[in-house]
């Protein structure tokens, strides 16, 4: 029953990307970052669009990569089987390259690593004060979330139950508070 809950709640939202709800104001923008856009961030983005459809709170969201292969745009597979055990197909997923545009229309940018954080901050300085890794932003950490690209089905489990416990909370968070202001 959970795994069809999941499937019907990810199908919603990110077929009708959309928020499910609207409250008073713009929904917050958040956008996941991580190196290729084929693992942690697009993992990220399911778990945030499945959140605000179960919860029924108003947010928008996309994934990007900052070196993302044009000959490797798929979900990594072993994501894939994780998610496919949830009813979720991710199969339609391509990757994308961070572009200025997508900078700059965020409302907040949240990083798996702080490798991540840096470069974006180097590239775009405007954006430092919106600009956090996952962990900074969810609980005030300074753990990463680590890349699972090539390593075994067990450590994508663990990046996966990582997520979802980190990404509800900075979701949360970001509607809460609104998006960060620029100083």
């Amino acid at each position: 029953m959970k795994s069809f809950v999941y499937a019907v709640l990810a199908m919603l939202s990110l077929m009708l990307a959309v928020p499910v709800s609207a409250k008073a104001g713009d929904p917050v923008k958040i956008m996941f970052v991580d190196t290729g856009n084929t693992g942690r961030s697009i993992t990220a983005e399911t778990i945030a669009r499945i959140h605000v459809a179960a919860t029924h709170k108003a947010a928008l969201f996309i994934s990007r990569g900052l070196d993302a292969d044009p000959f490797e745009t798929s979900v990594e597979m072993n994501f894939q089987i994780l998610w496919s055990q949830r009813g979720i197909n991710l199969s339609a997923h391509r990757a994308e390259l961070m572009t200025a545009q997508d900078v700059k229309k965020s409302d907040l940018i949240l990083t798996m690593t702080g490798k991540h954080k840096t470069r974006i901050i180097e590239a775009h300085p405007d954006a430092a004060y919106k600009t956090f890794t996952l962990v900074e932003y969810a609980n005030g950490g300074s753990d990463e979330i680590e890349d699972a690209y090539g390593k075994p089905l067990e450590f994508y489990q663990k990046t996966l139950g990582a997520l979802d416990g980190l990404v509800p909370q900075a979701v949360d968070k970001a509607i809460a508070q609104g998006a960060p202001k620029k100083p």
